[in-house]
């Protein structure tokens, strides 16, 4: 299959969830929010639903589609650990993970998630920069 169609129909997918939670539950779709709604408190309506659904779907595409990228080499499990505690302390200090800011945040124009995705793709630019 063509490279580009797998982007396209995960997009498309992306933008329906989106659609059908704020929908459903009124709410915007927010990964991190969900995220510690599910380990600090009790979700709330199809929270536990759209969380399985994202793991469910990355789970299926592992097992369906032959990967074209390699996978990467093992990591300490420290370094990890860490790695998640960082990425979780940032998207609760920006108020929103780069998915939150970046698809719902844009779509509604808001000023303050405009100038985080910017900053998120500048410092993912400026570190392959560095690395390469």
């Amino acid at each position: 299959m063509e490279t580009w169609f797998y982007p396209l129909i995960g997009g498309i997918l992306i933008g329906l969830a989106t659609l059908v939670y704020l929908i459903t539950l009124g709410k915007v779709v927010g990964i991190s929010g969900l995220l510690a709604q599910a380990c600090f408190s009790q979700p709330k309506g199809l929270a536990w639903l759209f969380l399985a659904g994202l793991i469910l779907g990355g789970a299926t595409y592992g097992v369906l589609v032959e990967p074209s990228v390699a996978l990467p080499d093992p990591r300490s499990p420290w370094l990890l650990i860490v790695s998640g505690l960082l990425v979780g302390y940032g998207t609760r200090l920006a108020n929103g993970c780069t998915s939150g800011h970046g698809v719902c945040g844009i779509a509604r124009l808001a000023p303050r998630s405009i100038l985080a995705t910017v900053i998120f793709m500048f410092s993912a630019i400026l570190t392959v920069a560095v690395y390469y």
